[in-house]
């Protein structure tokens, strides 16, 4: 005879592999590493660094 099954732990097993593999379907989907953030970061200060620099300083009247 067969050994018993915990009915419980198996629901539990499959819940916890069918929530991973959705995280790794939205991390390839929506997640960015960080080298793609510092990056990005880096970019946008380079570009306000930029605009602060040509900016024209208008005298107050």
């Amino acid at each position: 005879m067969s050994e018993p099954v915990n009915l419980n732990k198996f629901r539990k097993a499959k819940a916890r592999v069918e929530k991973q593999t959705q995280a790794e379907a939205n991390a390839a989907k929506f997640g960015r590493t960080k080298a793609e953030k510092d990056q990005q970061a880096q970019t946008v200060n380079n570009v306000v660094r930029l605009l602060d620099g040509h900016k024209l300083d208008t005298p107050k009247s």
